[in-house]
């Protein structure tokens, strides 16, 4: 199961795609490329789970409701061990291309991870198996609030009212990692404060045993 293709993320790239065409506000920028991409929007952290994906920012949601400008989860929520281990191994992984289908426990397959394939990998890392596919991944652990988000939350998106078609693995103040589309490459993301993904937000969960 885990080396099988996420259908749902397909869905993601389209829309993606048909908002750059259509110029419609509020969209996915343009990609960089290369190195100057990675360089741009990620900066590898230490590997203190402490120091590196604690949150530490404020928030005026309450709990359950969607991500708005300006908001971001709750200060003083430390991540569980399991957590920051599951969002050590996602940082650890910037930079590597997005490929469809891509992605298992042991790490990246066919050169790469698609969303789902990163999500699975990282909560490998810290003992906890999930399907390779981003519908089933949202039925895989507690339900969390935007406002008591922890390290290593997964979090999604799109879909409408069916499976979400898009996955990323939360960090701290509204920030994610996550594996956002062919032709591009792992990397952090303020989707928070994302015209883009913030009207897109889905839920979290956090994946049990």
């Amino acid at each position: 199961m885990d080396a099988r293709a996420d259908p749902g993320h397909t869905g993601h790239d389209r829309t993606v795609a048909a908002d750059r065409a259509t110029n419609r506000p509020g969209t996915a920028p343009a990609p960089t490329t290369g190195r100057a991409r990675v360089a741009a929007s990620t900066t590898r952290p230490s590997k203190s789970p402490a120091n590196d994906v604690v949150d530490k920012a404020g928030s005026r949601l309450t709990a359950g409701s969607r991500p708005t400008a300006g908001s971001r989860p709750t200060a003083g929520s430390r991540p569980t061990a399991a957590g920051a281990a599951a969002a050590i191994a996602a940082i650890d992984k910037i930079g590597t291309p997005y490929v469809w289908g891509g992605g298992s426990k042991g790490g990246a397959t066919r050169g790469g991870f698609d969303c789902s394939g990163l999500a699975l990998y990282a909560w490998g890392q810290a003992g906890v198996s999930l399907p390779h596919y981003t519908g089933s991944q949202f039925t895989k652990g507690d339900r969390i609030p935007f406002s008591q988000l922890k390290a290593g939350d997964l979090v999604f998106f799109g879909g409408g009212n069916g499976d979400p078609t898009h996955v990323g693995i939360y960090l701290k103040d509204g920030v994610m990692v996550h594996a956002p589309k062919s032709g591009d490459v792992v990397q952090k993301i303020d989707f928070a404060h994302s015209a883009y993904y913030r009207p897109r937000y889905r839920g979290a969960i956090r994946p049990n045993k």
